[in-house]
């Protein structure tokens, strides 16, 4: 019985193996329909309208691109998915008592978005390095940076770098300007409560905060 119990285990095992690299192999060509945040938002508010809508990244402003990446991750285009400074850094201050400061990069972010959920126990983090591994391996920089755009949660039902274009500014991904892209980036850390527009006094100080890491980033070279 015990032998059987085990072989049915590692056959669960090997399948679902299987049916992650299937998907991360299938979202490396198909736009992401929907994510499991998104469906666990409609759970929690089905009378919020969840607005989506899929756009190539040559379709959404560089500004926007720039801003998330000086904002969240400056180290994308070199680390394998894992910023081993920001973690060690984050370790310290924690060690030290201070706040400490978020060292998920965009490929993590990307990760959890997509294929996860919510949550900060130690199996779901463990899931995130297995499917950040993954992406990191499978995709490029260029087809993760744009799933990121187009999946990360930027408002109440608002997703992805058009939907929240035209929520916040009437307008597409692709013609947003320097500081209005720098105003969705400053609400990232918590997108449900801040307001991209009209910004508050805390928010207007993480677009000048922003844009500034823009100017100091240099040439984006991400092509």
């Amino acid at each position: 019985m015990i032998k059987k119990i085990f072989k049915f285990f590692l056959k669960l095992v090997g399948i679902l193996i299987l049916f992650s690299l299937f998907m991360v192999v299938l979202y490396k060509w198909v736009p992401v329909p929907f994510t499991p945040l998104m469906a666990i938002r409609y759970f929690e508010n089905p009378d919020e309208k969840i607005q989506h809508s899929w756009v190539p990244r040559q379709d959404i402003s560089r500004h926007l691109q720039l801003g998330l990446i000086a904002s969240e991750d400056q180290n994308f285009v070199k680390h394998r998915g894992f910023d081993i400074e920001a973690i060690e850094k984050a370790i310290e201050d924690n060690q030290k008592g201070k706040r400490v400061r978020g060292a998920s990069t965009i490929s993590q972010q990307t990760a959890k978005n997509v294929f996860l959920w919510p949550g900060r126990n130690w199996f779901r983090k463990g899931l995130e390095v297995y499917f950040t591994f993954l992406i990191e391996t499978l995709w490029s920089k260029e087809r993760i940076l744009e799933v990121y755009l187009n999946s990360i949660e930027m408002g109440g039902g608002v997703y992805g770098a058009e939907a929240a274009a035209q929520h916040w500014f009437n307008k597409s991904a692709a013609n947003l300007s320097v500081y209005e892209a720098a105003a969705i980036a400053a609400i990232l850390p918590n997108p449900r409560e801040y307001r991209a527009n009209p910004a508050s006094n805390y928010i207007n100080q993480r677009i000048n905060w922003i844009v500034r890491q823009m100017q100091n980033y240099g040439k984006f070279s991400l092509e």
